[in-house]
Protein backbone atom coordinates (compact mmCIF):
# COMPACT_ATOMS: atom_id res chain seq x y z
CA UNK A 1 0.00 0.00 0.00
CA UNK A 2 1.05 3.74 -0.53
CA UNK A 3 0.10 4.68 2.86
CA UNK A 4 0.88 2.50 5.80
CA UNK A 5 -0.77 5.30 8.75
CA UNK A 6 -3.96 6.23 8.31
CA UNK A 7 -4.36 9.55 10.60
CA UNK A 8 -8.53 10.33 11.06
CA UNK A 9 -9.67 13.67 12.01
CA UNK A 10 -13.10 12.91 13.76
CA UNK A 11 -15.78 15.80 13.68
CA UNK A 12 -17.32 16.41 10.26
CA UNK A 13 -15.44 13.67 9.09
CA UNK A 14 -16.18 10.25 10.65
CA UNK A 15 -18.74 11.79 13.01
CA UNK A 16 -20.87 14.34 12.15
CA UNK A 17 -20.39 17.42 14.94
CA UNK A 18 -23.10 19.41 13.62
CA UNK A 19 -25.98 17.03 14.39
CA UNK A 20 -23.76 16.73 18.09
CA UNK A 21 -23.63 20.26 18.71
CA UNK A 22 -27.31 20.66 18.13
CA UNK A 23 -28.46 17.97 20.28
CA UNK A 24 -26.11 19.24 22.92
CA UNK A 25 -27.39 22.68 22.26
CA UNK A 26 -31.09 22.46 22.13
CA UNK A 27 -31.21 19.89 25.09
CA UNK A 28 -29.06 21.56 27.52
CA UNK A 29 -31.61 25.40 27.05
CA UNK A 30 -34.45 22.53 27.24
CA UNK A 31 -32.67 22.03 30.74
CA UNK A 32 -32.43 25.62 31.61
CA UNK A 33 -35.54 26.63 30.07
CA UNK A 34 -34.21 28.58 27.38
CA UNK A 35 -36.76 29.13 24.35
CA UNK A 36 -34.92 28.66 21.22
CA UNK A 37 -37.89 29.31 19.29
CA UNK A 38 -38.12 32.82 16.98
CA UNK A 39 -34.52 33.05 18.19
CA UNK A 40 -31.19 33.62 16.67
CA UNK A 41 -29.77 31.75 19.62
CA UNK A 42 -28.52 28.30 18.00
CA UNK A 43 -26.82 30.91 15.04
CA UNK A 44 -24.95 33.05 17.47
CA UNK A 45 -23.65 30.27 19.05
CA UNK A 46 -22.39 28.88 16.62
CA UNK A 47 -20.47 31.89 15.36
CA UNK A 48 -19.10 32.35 19.13
CA UNK A 49 -17.98 29.01 18.80
CA UNK A 50 -16.39 28.92 15.56
CA UNK A 51 -14.54 31.87 16.33
CA UNK A 52 -13.30 30.46 19.92
CA UNK A 53 -11.99 26.91 18.23
CA UNK A 54 -10.40 29.43 15.51
CA UNK A 55 -8.43 31.26 18.41
CA UNK A 56 -7.62 27.66 20.14
CA UNK A 57 -6.17 26.40 17.05
CA UNK A 58 -3.75 29.31 17.05
CA UNK A 59 -2.78 29.41 21.10
CA UNK A 60 -5.15 32.06 21.74
CA UNK A 61 -7.29 30.89 24.06
CA UNK A 62 -6.87 27.85 26.42
CA UNK A 63 -9.75 24.77 26.28
CA UNK A 64 -10.69 25.56 29.33
CA UNK A 65 -11.28 29.08 28.58
CA UNK A 66 -12.93 28.30 25.56
CA UNK A 67 -15.68 25.74 27.66
CA UNK A 68 -17.38 28.67 29.65
CA UNK A 69 -15.81 31.79 27.67
CA UNK A 70 -18.93 30.69 24.68
CA UNK A 71 -21.89 30.91 27.07
CA UNK A 72 -20.67 33.81 28.52
CA UNK A 73 -20.69 35.99 25.47
CA UNK A 74 -23.95 34.24 24.24
CA UNK A 75 -25.60 34.69 27.36
CA UNK A 76 -24.30 37.86 28.35
CA UNK A 77 -27.52 40.04 26.92
CA UNK A 78 -30.14 37.80 27.44
CA UNK A 79 -29.57 35.14 30.08
CA UNK A 80 -26.87 36.94 32.38
CA UNK A 81 -28.12 34.68 35.24
CA UNK A 82 -27.52 31.61 33.85
CA UNK A 83 -24.01 30.65 35.02
CA UNK A 84 -21.69 29.68 32.04
CA UNK A 85 -19.79 27.12 33.99
CA UNK A 86 -22.93 25.06 34.82
CA UNK A 87 -24.36 25.13 31.73
CA UNK A 88 -20.70 24.35 29.88
CA UNK A 89 -20.93 21.13 31.94
CA UNK A 90 -24.45 20.15 31.32
CA UNK A 91 -23.71 20.69 27.26
CA UNK A 92 -20.68 18.39 27.71
CA UNK A 93 -22.48 16.50 28.76
CA UNK A 94 -24.72 16.04 26.14
CA UNK A 95 -22.00 16.26 23.70
CA UNK A 96 -20.67 12.96 24.60
CA UNK A 97 -23.54 11.54 23.45
CA UNK A 98 -23.50 12.72 19.85
CA UNK A 99 -22.13 9.97 18.17
CA UNK A 100 -23.95 10.31 14.46
CA UNK A 101 -21.80 8.83 11.53
CA UNK A 102 -21.19 10.46 8.65
CA UNK A 103 -22.33 8.38 5.67
CA UNK A 104 -19.79 5.72 4.61
CA UNK A 105 -17.47 6.24 7.97
CA UNK A 106 -18.06 2.21 9.15
CA UNK A 107 -17.18 1.01 5.60
CA UNK A 108 -14.25 2.78 5.45
CA UNK A 109 -12.72 1.96 8.80
CA UNK A 110 -14.47 -1.95 7.61
CA UNK A 111 -12.42 -2.04 4.45
CA UNK A 112 -8.87 -0.62 5.72
CA UNK A 113 -9.14 -1.76 8.78
CA UNK A 114 -6.25 -5.08 9.29
CA UNK A 115 -4.87 -3.67 5.36
CA UNK A 116 -3.00 -0.31 7.14
CA UNK A 117 -2.37 1.32 10.63
CA UNK A 118 -5.37 3.09 11.90
CA UNK A 119 -5.31 6.22 14.82
CA UNK A 120 -7.07 9.91 15.40
CA UNK A 121 -5.89 12.29 15.71
CA UNK A 122 -8.57 15.15 17.33
CA UNK A 123 -9.19 18.30 18.38
CA UNK A 124 -10.95 18.57 21.30
CA UNK A 125 -11.98 17.57 24.91
CA UNK A 126 -10.75 14.20 25.54
CA UNK A 127 -13.86 13.07 27.72
CA UNK A 128 -16.08 13.97 25.29
CA UNK A 129 -14.19 13.07 22.21
CA UNK A 130 -13.29 9.56 23.32
CA UNK A 131 -17.32 8.75 24.52
CA UNK A 132 -18.43 9.92 21.25
CA UNK A 133 -16.04 7.66 19.48
CA UNK A 134 -17.20 4.65 21.55
CA UNK A 135 -20.94 5.34 20.99
CA UNK A 136 -20.37 5.34 17.89
CA UNK A 137 -18.67 1.90 17.79
CA UNK A 138 -15.55 2.97 16.01
CA UNK A 139 -12.63 2.36 19.10
CA UNK A 140 -12.07 -1.65 17.82
CA UNK A 141 -10.61 0.16 14.29
CA UNK A 142 -7.97 2.65 16.16
CA UNK A 143 -4.62 1.74 17.30
CA UNK A 144 -4.50 4.86 19.43
CA UNK A 145 -7.13 8.16 20.34
CA UNK A 146 -5.02 11.11 20.33
CA UNK A 147 -6.97 14.33 21.83
CA UNK A 148 -5.43 17.93 21.75
CA UNK A 149 -6.20 17.68 25.46
CA UNK A 150 -4.32 15.16 26.53
CA UNK A 151 -1.12 15.75 24.49
CA UNK A 152 -0.87 19.86 25.18
CA UNK A 153 -0.91 20.99 22.10
CA UNK A 154 -3.83 21.46 19.28
CA UNK A 155 -3.95 20.90 15.07
CA UNK A 156 -2.47 22.79 13.39
CA UNK A 157 0.62 22.90 15.78
CA UNK A 158 3.32 19.80 14.70
CA UNK A 159 3.51 19.07 18.68
CA UNK A 160 0.06 16.91 18.20
CA UNK A 161 1.81 15.28 15.20
CA UNK A 162 5.21 14.92 16.65
CA UNK A 163 3.40 12.96 19.90
CA UNK A 164 1.20 10.89 17.30
CA UNK A 165 4.59 9.49 15.31
CA UNK A 166 5.73 8.65 18.83
CA UNK A 167 2.57 6.62 20.56
CA UNK A 168 2.57 5.04 16.76
CA UNK A 169 6.44 4.28 16.67
CA UNK A 170 6.54 6.25 13.00
CA UNK A 171 9.74 7.19 11.87
CA UNK A 172 8.45 7.33 7.65
CA UNK A 173 6.45 10.64 7.00
CA UNK A 174 6.19 9.48 3.56
CA UNK A 175 4.33 6.35 4.27
CA UNK A 176 1.51 8.62 6.52
CA UNK A 177 -1.09 10.50 5.29
CA UNK A 178 -3.83 12.35 6.88
CA UNK A 179 -7.92 12.42 6.10
CA UNK A 180 -9.90 15.38 7.55
CA UNK A 181 -12.34 18.27 6.78
CA UNK A 182 -10.39 21.55 8.05
CA UNK A 183 -7.92 23.06 5.51
CA UNK A 184 -6.67 25.58 8.31
CA UNK A 185 -6.31 22.65 11.08
CA UNK A 186 -5.89 18.80 9.69
CA UNK A 187 -4.09 19.90 6.26
CA UNK A 188 -2.23 22.46 7.40
CA UNK A 189 -1.39 20.33 10.64
CA UNK A 190 -0.43 17.56 8.01
CA UNK A 191 1.73 20.02 5.66
CA UNK A 192 3.63 21.63 8.95
CA UNK A 193 4.69 17.90 9.63
CA UNK A 194 5.80 16.69 6.62
CA UNK A 195 2.88 13.99 5.52
CA UNK A 196 0.66 13.35 2.91
CA UNK A 197 -2.88 15.30 3.20
CA UNK A 198 -6.24 14.40 2.11
CA UNK A 199 -9.28 17.06 2.33
CA UNK A 200 -12.76 15.47 3.02
CA UNK A 201 -14.96 18.21 0.91
CA UNK A 202 -18.44 16.62 0.68
CA UNK A 203 -19.87 19.66 -0.12
CA UNK A 204 -17.58 20.73 -2.23
CA UNK A 205 -16.44 24.09 -0.67
CA UNK A 206 -13.84 26.75 -2.35
CA UNK A 207 -10.82 26.75 -0.67
CA UNK A 208 -10.00 30.06 -0.83
CA UNK A 209 -6.69 29.85 1.71
CA UNK A 210 -3.17 29.11 0.79
CA UNK A 211 -3.35 25.51 1.87
CA UNK A 212 -2.83 23.06 -0.54
CA UNK A 213 -4.03 19.41 0.25
CA UNK A 214 -2.61 16.64 -1.61
CA UNK A 215 -5.52 15.08 -2.28
CA UNK A 216 -9.56 15.85 -2.66
CA UNK A 217 -12.60 13.69 -2.30
CA UNK A 218 -16.19 13.90 -1.45
CA UNK A 219 -17.12 10.96 -0.19
CA UNK A 220 -14.99 8.81 1.99
CA UNK A 221 -14.41 5.63 0.09
CA UNK A 222 -12.67 7.54 -2.18
CA UNK A 223 -9.36 7.17 0.22
CA UNK A 224 -9.48 3.46 -0.18
CA UNK A 225 -7.47 4.16 -3.89
CA UNK A 226 -5.14 7.16 -2.58
CA UNK A 227 -4.16 4.45 0.24
CA UNK A 228 -3.86 1.98 -2.27
CA UNK A 229 -1.69 3.56 -4.93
Amino acid sequence: MKYDIILFDIDDTLLDYGQAEAHAFTSSCRDYAITLAGSDYVERYRMINQQLWLDFEQGKVTLEELKQERFRQLFAENNPHIAADEFSACYLDYLGEGSFLIEGAVELCSSLHGHCRMAVITNGILEVQLSRIGKAGLNPFFEHIIVSEETGYQKPHKGIFDYAFAKLGATDPSKIIIIGDSLTSDMQGGINSGIATCWFNPHQKSNMTAVKPDFEIQQLSELISIVNG
